[in-house]
């Protein structure tokens, strides 16, 4: 990793959950990808890229939009969570840097959360599966805010919760819609793609772009902050 990526040393971490913390973004798809055959549709990656990071309400509208207006939502879902459940059973893995950047965390006394599109009930139960959930201070879901990802109700929320101004607050993103509502929020953002390659937009709004959470533990052990 070169340079350094933050103006100064945050005062709290705000994470994303999936395809950040969690290594599911790939689950997601293919869940979407056999709904999608189920119902008699192809989900090719382009669609897909739509609905990443976006709350279940802007996902209907995306479907639709892909689909035809005449998609059953109701079928789709309930086909999406049968092999969305199918492919969770076999585990939910973390992403590369989580346990060290929690444990550098720790060691540094700075608070954290998690500010995510997914909703209250499955956020806890794959954070808690995952072992990580204990770790945070607090946990935003799209179940705790009137708008979703890429308003930045999620983010604000989050470091409100944390008694932290959101301009003091790191924000980790793996998504577009994420990297927007975090730099809406006012927030230093990186983002660490997954799915979604970096674009000259999320250069833009974000204070740089890295390739693991592990290059995170790096800046924050670096000489600027020591």
């Amino acid at each position: 990793m070169s340079g350094t990526l933050l103006p100064r040393m945050p005062r709290a971490v705000v994470f994303d959950m999936d395809g950040l913390l969690l290594d599911t973004e790939e689950l997601y798809r293919d869940a979407h990808k056999a709904a999608s055959r189920d119902l008699g549709h192809v989900m090719d990656d382009a669609i897909h890229g739509t609905l990443i990071g976006m709350p279940r309400e802007a996902t209907e509208i995306r479907l639709q939009a892909a689909f035809g207006r005449d998609l059953d939502l109701v079928a789709y879902h309930r086909q999406f969570e049968v092999h969305f459940g199918r492919l969770c059973a076999q585990g939910i893995p973390l992403r590369p840097g989580v346990t060290a950047l929690l444990d550098l965390l720790d060691e540094l006394a700075l608070p954290r959360a998690i500010a995510t599109s997914t909703e209250r009930g499955l956020a806890d139960r794959h954070l808690r599966e995952a072992g990580i959930l204990h770790r945070f201070d607090a946990v935003v879901t799209r179940s705790d805010v009137a708008q979703g990802k890429p308003h930045p109700e999620t983010f604000l929320r989050a470091a409100a919760t944390l008694h932290v101004s959101a301009t003091d607050c790191l924000a980790l993103e793996d998504s577009h819609n994420g990297v927007r509502a975090a730099s809406a929020a006012g927030m230093m953002t990186v983002m660490i793609p997954n799915l979604l390659p970096a674009t000259d937009e999320m250069r833009c709004l974000t204070v740089g772009i890295r390739a693991s959470l592990g290059d995170i533990v790096d800046e924050l052990c670096g000489p600027s902050f020591h």
